[in-house]
């Protein structure tokens, strides 16, 4: 069966949704993993919007409650921590702020991947993985290596469609192409640059921006869509300017802070 045809995203919505973002500077609670933490905070502070990395089971319940948004990823997962996301959930399906799910690593082990169906069934906003995690979602796919893609976004394209509809969640699949669906509509974004994998924690930030993409949405679908096209963007400016890995860290969070609703309709 062929999958419902899919549009690519209008440059115009793009410009519309980073005006908004950064009109409403929107705070985001980030339950996320030690390791990509500095460059988590660094993305959403230069796109616009802000980071706060509250875990202790003893506050994250009361700062979820003055969040804009909450991230969810669980790249490292230990129960002290996954105790305090549980909290920060149970708050944002309460309030009714949306929240992001970063599966990491869905499909590898099986405690993980236990956690991880534990939280897809608290119905998140937002699943946004890479090819090979949301494959496994779908029950179609063993997972990656490790945390890294070992499929194309395009193989996952019908999988993510199915794992929408069967969940009521936006599922964002990323890759050389991003396709975001909410088992209806399903939209494109295109460009970004393949040096960006090479550098930790980009994706798990992605998410992040996505949380903050999504507060106050007339259109979360579009919200998503444009977040994914508005990071590929800054990722192929930053690559220009880039000899490796290292100098692209730097160029892609001054690229996210120079890139202007604007430069998206010219």
């Amino acid at each position: 069966m062929n999958p419902m045809p899919s549009e690519v995203l209008s440059t115009i919505e793009v410009a519309r949704e980073l005006k908004r973002l950064r009109q409403i500077n929107p705070l985001i609670h980030c339950l996320t993993n030690e390791v990509v933490q500095e460059i988590t905070a660094n993305v959403l502070l230069a796109s616009g919007a802000s980071p706060a990395m509250v875990v202790a089971q003893d506050e994250v319940e009361s700062f979820a409650s003055i969040a804009s948004a909450i991230l969810v990823n669980l790249g490292t997962p230990y129960e002290s921590r996954l105790n305090a996301m549980r909290l920060a959930v149970k708050v944002a399906n309460q309030v009714g702020i949306p929240w992001v799910l970063d599966p990491v690593a869905a499909g590898v082990m099986p405690w993980r991947n236990t956690i991880i169906q534990e939280f897809v069934s608290l119905k998140p906003t937002v699943i946004r993985g890479n090819a090979s995690e949301i494959l496994y979602l779908a029950g179609v796919g063993q997972g990656g290596k490790g945390v890294d893609s070992t499929d194309s976004s395009q193989v996952a394209l019908e999988p993510a469609i199915q794992l929408a509809q069967k969940t009521g969640c936006i599922v964002a699949v990323t890759g050389k192409v991003d396709y975001i669906t909410d088992g209806k509509r399903t939209l494109e974004a295109h460009g970004g640059h393949p040096l960006i994998t090479k550098v930790v924690g980009t994706g798990c930030s992605l998410s992040a921006l996505i949380a903050a993409f999504l507060v106050k949405s007339p259109d979360p679908l579009i919200s998503v869509a444009s977040c994914c096209a508005f990071v590929n963007k800054a990722s192929e400016l930053a690559t220009e300017q880039s000899a490796g890995p290292g100098s692209f860290h730097t160029h892609y969070l001054d690229m996210l802070y120079r890139l202007t609703p604007e430069d998206f309709t010219l």
